[in-house]
């Protein structure tokens, strides 16, 4: 697909995908964004969902700034992190360390109350090959489902966990108790299937594989078939956008309407990272309510290439040739 660019004053927009993705340039994250440039990221923000900075020389201050330019930065309570700046993630993979928890769809921490708004991660080593990280609009996936399945799970709420991260305790009496202190901190909780973006007003599916264990009110045996089929959307590539990391990018997405994987094909290179969550709100659905703006997706710019050929101009099957 032809990439498409909107510009405002120094900053430019550069749509990458049909459904989400945009390359910002013009901003440098080394340096406060005045409000302008901010509006203008804000805005591609909402529209396109993944946002891609790329060469920014920055150091890890500045880019937990950018990320509170969004909002309050929060603590991952199982992800590791620094003990002078804990919102700060750091994950730092190569042979001995190789990865784990991330090569499954989700979205991040919706096992919380209030999920993150957003995610903000950089590479600060880059492996010379593999290490893409996929996404998936999550808004584009629910527009694709028939209209009989939209009203089946409009309403519906889905039992979210953090069952992924059990498997990082053992079996000592201390893993047990830190284990029991964080199941009190974070129960099992509630979430509409169908999110209403709290911005944007449009709606996506926010069950996810890694942390969606059930929907309420149904048997195991109800709901394990209407949850393959909602976690299977993201498996489209029609919804997806492939991410090829090089030093120097960072990478802003918004948690409520996008799911990622992250690919595990870089092993035994190292790959690090950084990554810092903006805190975000208890999810609603559409009985709700909600009275603000819609903003959706711009309109794909056409070009003298995407006029209809002249009758008669066409490639014809084969089978219809007398």
């Amino acid at each position: 697909m032809r990439k498409t660019e909107a510009a405002s004053g120094a900053v430019t927009v550069l749509r990458e995908g049909r459904h989400l993705a945009a390359e910002i340039r013009g901003v440098e994250l080394s340096r406060p964004l005045d409000e302008a440039q901010f509006g203008v990221v804000h805005r591609a923000f909402l529209e396109h969902e993944v946002l891609i900075f790329r060469d920014q020389d920055i150091e890890a201050a500045q880019f937990m700034a950018f990320g509170r330019r969004f909002g309050a930065l929060t603590v991952h309570p199982f992800s590791p992190n620094l003990a002078d700046a804990p919102e700060l993630i750091v994950l730092d993979n190569h042979r001995d360390n190789p990865p784990k928890l991330t090569d499954i769809w989700h979205s991040d921490e919706t096992f919380r109350e209030a999920p993150p708004m957003a995610t903000l991660l950089r590479t600060t080593i880059t492996p010379a090959l593999g290490g893409d990280t996929l996404f998936a609009s999550m808004t584009a996936a629910h527009e694709g489902l028939g209209d009989a399945t939209r009203r089946l799970v409009s309403g519906l709420e889905g039992v979210f966990d953090f069952k992924p991260f059990r498997t990082l305790f053992g079996d000592s009496d201390e893993d047990h108790r830190r284990l029991r202190d964080l199941e009190a901190r974070y129960p099992p909780r509630n979430h509409p299937i169908v999110r209403v973006h709290p911005e944007s007003g449009r709606k996506c599916i926010f069950v996810n594989r890694q942390f969606t264990i059930g929907i309420d009110g149904m048997k195991d045996s109800e709901s394990a078939p209407l949850l393959a089929m909602l976690f299977d959307q993201a498996n489209r590539p029609e919804y997806q956008y492939r991410l090829r990391w090089r030093p120097g990018t960072v990478v802003l997405w918004d948690n409520r309407a996008v799911q990622h994987y992250a690919v595990h094909d870089y092993t035994p290179q190292r790959r690090r990272m950084e990554r810092v969550t903006i805190a975000g709100d208890v999810p609603f659905g559409a009985g709700a309510g909600y009275d603000g703006p819609v903003i959706g997706r711009p309109a794909i710019a056409l070009g003298d290439q995407d006029a209809v050929p002249d009758a008669g101009d066409e490639p014809v099957r084969q089978s219809r040739r007398a």
